[in-house]
């Protein structure tokens, strides 16, 4: 990789991504074998900042730093000095003071891994910062389409769900559009951001619109501590009108791929007929976030491998 750190889609070169699909795929099909005691980044360590809460991300980064040999802390910051106060910068001066090889940071504000990168010498990796982007969710997303079709090019994707406060479907328009697909939007005006169609984005009028014809539909999770704003009346209204089924599904190419970044509101983004259908690759979604996160984590080391 030509860059430190991994702070987003949006300055990657389609090379760039190509090579870290290349070989995460190559890792995914290694942990299916049962390798995962690979040691190529033995005697490094990663440490896991999240200042949100997370299952799927941290989870799959530890698992990914350990199956490469790295050893892995994880940092509570609800029982941490940023409790007394401590700055963002501080911490990452702390850390780089004990030699930490990798950071791994989830953060409520946008930009904040880019703050980190620039005043610490270990690698960092944004796992997700504000409403900006989630960078190796959309590279996951990419290889389990990728592993399904042999290519993207060419591809049309159609993302619906809560686009507004999504960092997931931006970094999924950068990426896919990067790599040749055409990624379709759709969601109720109060959660769909203004400005997207200029990033390359196709926004629908209709949930049938962005559907109709599709190799792959993303649901994007009702993030439901928002919805007290009053963006959409109910959530059985949503589901009705915004919602994909099996009827709605049906419009989609046949073997249309279904994938959602969890965790899902079953009954709302999708109907559990949908998620548990054929063509739902939602739990392979989850072991392609360990091979991505593999090999992200294997590409930023190289330089201090060889």
């Amino acid at each position: 990789m030509k860059h430190k750190d991994l702070l987003g889609l949006y300055t990657l070169e389609a090379e760039e991504i190509g090579e870290i699909l290349s070989l995460a795929a190559k890792m995914k099909a290694l942990v299916r074998a049962g390798q995962k005691s690979l040691d190529s980044l033995k005697g490094r360590s990663a440490v896991t900042l999240f200042y949100e809460n997370s299952t799927r991300t941290r989870t799959s980064f530890e698992f990914a730093a350990k199956f490469l040999g790295a050893s892995t802390v994880n940092i509570s910051v609800a029982t941490s000095s940023v409790q007394k106060g401590e700055t963002l910068v501080d911490t990452g001066k702390t850390l780089d003071a004990m030699h930490t090889d990798f950071i791994v940071m989830r953060h409520p504000m946008g930009g904040a891994p880019t703050l980190l990168g620039k005043t610490v010498k270990a690698h960092v990796i944004n796992a997700g910062d504000g409403m900006n982007e989630h960078p190796t969710q959309a590279l996951l997303d990419m290889l389990s389409m990728l592993e399904a079709w042999g290519t993207l090019e060419g591809k049309t994707v159609a993302i619906l769900g809560d686009i507004r406060h999504s960092r997931v479907a931006k970094s999924n328009l950068y990426g896919l559009t990067k790599m040749g697909a055409t990624v379709r939007m759709f969601a109720p005006r109060t959660l769909m951001p203004a400005g997207l169609d200029c990033m390359g984005a196709k926004i629908c009028r209709s949930r049938e619109e962005a559907v109709e014809g599709a190799d792959a539909v993303m649901g994007l999770r009702i993030q439901l501590e928002r919805q007290k704003a009053g963006n959409f009346p109910s959530l059985g209204e949503y589901a009705k009108y915004y919602g994909v089924n099996e009827d709605i599904l049906r419009l989609a190419k046949e073997g249309a791929l279904v994938l959602h970044p969890g965790p899902v509101n079953r009954g709302v983004e999708l109907t559990s007929g949908v998620i548990d259908g054929e063509t739902s690759v939602i739990t392979d979604q989850v072991l392609s976030g360990v091979a991505v996160r593999m090999a992200v984590l294997q590409l930023l080391g190289e330089e201090e491998i060889c």
